[in-house]
């Protein structure tokens, strides 16, 4: 059985994913598993030991080519090109994790017979149903959104999967960050805390003077060394935070992503909002603080027992207060 998986991004999204891979494979030991996946996710998905194939997809860099007549026709033969792909595969069954219209597109590429995705009412662009012939609405039971993730997995009989995550290693990005720590005097036995201030809505991120509070106690009244983590168009937020605190937090260099996979296993905690870096760190087992305003964090906070999403009582990053913090991420430090 040739089996597609259409999870295209971003990276939080692809994470929260891959337990359906895991499922997949316990199930059906002898199908070919394929994941269709954005080029810049990829990395994610390296190496993965219960897929056979990846196939990486540029839907950002076809956006920005239709605009003109040349770059519009490139774009026209990536996309055939995609569908000869796909086709050539001959797929069984897809699933469409996503809920977009493009992802819909996608999984019509495939010509699977069975094309399973969401329920009109659950997806993020209702249209994608047209593109799917089993829909899916998940239980009430299904708060988190993994759980409704492997939900999708019922019409092919699993139900209830063992949620487990596989992450790639790069030895020689792990000796990259190990020299970094180094040269700022950050010991092997150091607790380290990551700050990642950064999120796509401006509505999704933690104030700085929140942070800020927060490093000078994390130093003054655990002992953690602080690093500030941050992504393209963050690092002048990162460096805000640092500038001018007795505790002199770390800014993380500009890292990639087995970089940043590398930073948040050598980690002892990571505190962030509704973003990638959060629940990367929760699927590598390092414990992780999500900060939740006006996303839920019963359905998006770091899985597993060494996650904590903190919700705010009003929708509002700011009333998440520094000290609330600190009681959670002191507590996984002691």
């Amino acid at each position: 059985m040739n089996i597609a998986i259409i999870k295209l991004s971003s990276i939080g999204d692809v994470i929260h994913a891959l337990p359906v891979a895991t499922a997949l494979r316990v199930a059906f030991p002898d199908a070919r598993l394929t994941w269709v996946v954005e080029v810049r996710e990829s990395a994610l998905l390296r190496d993965h030991p219960h897929l056979d194939e990846i196939i990486p997809v540029d839907t950002r860099r076809w956006r920005r080519l239709i605009w003109s007549p040349r770059g519009a026709a490139e774009a026209r033969n990536d996309v055939a090109r995609l569908h000869q792909r796909m086709r050539d595969v001959r797929f069984d069954v897809a699933i469409d994790l996503q809920g977009l219209i493009k992802s819909g597109l996608l999984t019509a590429f495939t010509g699977a017979r069975l094309r399973i995705g969401f329920a009109a009412t659950r997806c993020w662009e209702p249209l994608n149903a047209l593109f799917t012939n089993h829909r899916v609405t998940p239980p009430r039971s299904a708060r988190h959104v993994i759980e409704q993730y492997c939900s999708l997995l019922t019409p092919l009989g699993v139900a209830n999967p063992r949620v487990s995550f596989t992450v790639p290693r790069s030895v020689s990005a792990e000796a990259r960050i190990d020299e970094f720590f180094a040269a700022e005097g950050v010991r092997s036995h150091d607790a380290i805390v990551a700050l990642v201030p950064g999120a796509r809505r401006e509505n999704k991120r933690w104030p700085i003077f929140h942070f800020r509070a927060l490093a000078d106690r994390l130093r003054a009244e655990a002992g953690a060394r602080v690093v500030v983590v941050w992504g393209p168009g963050e690092e002048e937020a990162a460096r805000r935070i640092a500038s001018g605190l007795w505790s002199q937090p770390l800014v993380a260099p500009r890292t990639d992503l087995d970089e940043l996979t590398a930073l948040a296993r050598r980690c002892s905690v990571l505190v962030g909002g509704d973003t990638g870096p959060l629940h990367l760190a929760a699927a590598v087992g390092t414990p992780a603080v999500g900060l939740y305003g006006p996303t839920p964090a019963d359905r998006n906070r770091p899985y597993g027992q060494h996650g904590r999403g903190l919700q705010s009582p009003d929708g509002l990053m700011t009333s998440i207060t520094p000290e609330m913090v600190f009681e959670n991420v002191a507590e996984f430090l002691s």
